[in-house]
């Protein structure tokens, strides 16, 4: 794979999620209560959208009773819930670049708390385009290495449509062109593929590092705020963390 390797990232970001079971299960529930709405079915097979909902609720751990309630009581006549999809773009400290997604049901209180994550640890939110043209969206599926062969593993993403396989620690990463994610993620699920992270995310052409721990710390404190935000759905950023980061 071309590039820096998103392990570190998906591994705290996983590590954070089990800790925090309940904040992650708002925020998935969020979402996949938006892909119903939108995509106008509570039914999977007819909602490309919902399933890969589903698909990265089930890599968190998202218990199926969840997902089929949150999926029903979307589809019901009781719901009344509506929400925005805001994306927001600025600079961390040392200039890394920052993008934040959001869906939220109040953009003026989610503005506000995002301004204030950037501005309280040394950021800058800027307009929208000032950082995402140094990213590209991508489909990113982590597979565990334990049990499975490289080789095999690696046919049966490229056969199933995968534009980039690689190997980092204890994982395969699989990336695909937007367009064709749902189809390789479904494809390897069908082999019988469990996954530790299937999502569609913004991965940066270049990355940035950090000399100073006190600046990266505070970088680390702002990422922290704005995940642990209930309208924060990601937050992707060219950062080249250490492993250690969060512990410092």
């Amino acid at each position: 794979m071309s590039g820096h390797s998103k392990w570190n990232n998906i591994k705290r970001k996983k590590e954070k999620a089990d800790g925090a079971k309940a904040k992650i299960f708002t925020k998935l529930g969020r979402e996949l209560a938006v892909a119903v709405k939108e995509g106008g079915s509570a039914d999977p097979a007819s909602n490309s959208r919902l399933k890969d909902c589903i698909a990265k609720a089930k890599a968190a751990n998202v218990p199926n009773d969840n997902i089929e309630r949150i999926i029903k009581r979307a589809a019901g006549e009781g719901s009344t819930a509506t929400y925005e999809d805001i994306t927001y773009e600025g600079y961390g400290p040392s200039g890394v670049a920052v993008i934040v997604e959001t869906l939220t049901d109040n953009r003026n209180r989610t503005a506000a708390d995002v301004r204030h994550a950037f501005d309280k640890f040394g950021g800058n939110l800027g307009t929208n385009g000032c950082v995402s043209f140094m990213f590209k969206q991508k489909g990113v599926i982590v597979i565990e290495r334990e049990g499975l062969e490289e080789d095999d593993v690696m046919g049966d993403a490229l056969e199933a449509g995968a534009s980039d396989f690689s190997v980092d620690e204890d994982v395969f990463e699989v990336t695909t062109e937007p367009l064709d994610f749902s189809a390789v993620r479904e494809e390897l699920e069908n082999k019988g593929y469990s996954f530790v992270s299937a999502e569609l995310e913004m991965v940066p052409d270049t990355y940035t590092s950090i000399e100073d721990p006190e600046v990266a710390q505070k970088m680390q404190k702002m990422l922290d705020l704005l995940e642990d935000n209930d309208d924060v759905q990601n937050v992707w950023h060219n950062w080249d963390a250490p492993e250690d980061a969060e512990e410092e």
